[in-house]
């Protein structure tokens, strides 16, 4: 059996008020994505790893491999309009009957034990999600009003989301749609049932100033 994880690093930095994507901003002296990355790298299946960047930031990440002598193997993949082009793109790169993590670039502090068990649960049951349960009070808010909503009927989702193949081979053979909202979301509408696993309340997405100095304490 083959593993694999694809990295998708696609995101800006316009909300951490950065000029630099946010996957390349430095977290602790090494860009955010190397941790991930590494995380995958280090874990018991020791994936392939597929990394898809904007073809403009290719030479960008080159360079940034150079500067801190990042030697992680891993292939370099051109990224596509929407994340959805993107994991096909990164698809392009693996083989059947293996087993497929995609995970956000900018989640660097996962465990390698949720990387370790979202392989081993998607092996065991065609695919696993992770996810956490809020902890705060959650409404639905329109324009003219809003209305509790009873937690304990909503999940946050996070990655890696982990697949069979097969699954993936056929979810994407789909056309894109604008209710993709991750790949669960494009395997579910392919007809297969999600499976959910326990995820962490570390492993968040950088995506504003402070989650980086949050991320930055949690690491020290």
């Amino acid at each position: 059996m083959k593993y694999y994880a694809i990295i998708v690093a696609g995101g800006s930095g316009s909300r951490m008020k950065s000029n630099i994507p946010k996957q390349f901003l430095l977290l602790n002296d090494l860009p955010v994505v190397m941790h991930t990355l590494l995380k995958f790298s280090n874990s018991t299946y020791q994936p392939a790893i597929i990394l898809v960047l904007h073809p403009d930031l290719h030479d960008l990440w080159k360079s940034m491999c150079e500067k801190h002598h990042f030697i992680t193997p891993h292939v370099l993949v051109k990224g596509g309009e929407e994340r959805f082009h993107s994991v096909k793109n990164g698809l392009a790169e693996t083989t059947e009957n293996s087993i497929i993590a995609i995970h956000d670039a900018v989640r660097p502090l996962l465990s390698t034990q949720l990387i370790d068990t979202s392989f081993e649960r998607a092996k065991e049951n065609g695919n696993a999600v992770p996810i956490v349960k809020p902890s705060d009070s959650v409404r639905k808010v329109s324009e003219l009003e809003s209305k509790i909503i009873n937690r304990d009927e909503i999940a946050l989702v996070q990655t890696p989301q982990t697949f069979a193949s097969d699954q993936l081979i056929t979810a994407y053979q789909q056309s894109y749609s604008n209710t993709f909202t991750d790949d669960a979301s494009v395997v579910e509408k392919a007809g297969f049932k999600i499976n959910l696993i326990d995820g962490e309340r570390n492993n968040f997405k950088i995506t504003y100033e402070e989650d980086l100095k949050l991320a930055s304490l949690l690491i020290k």
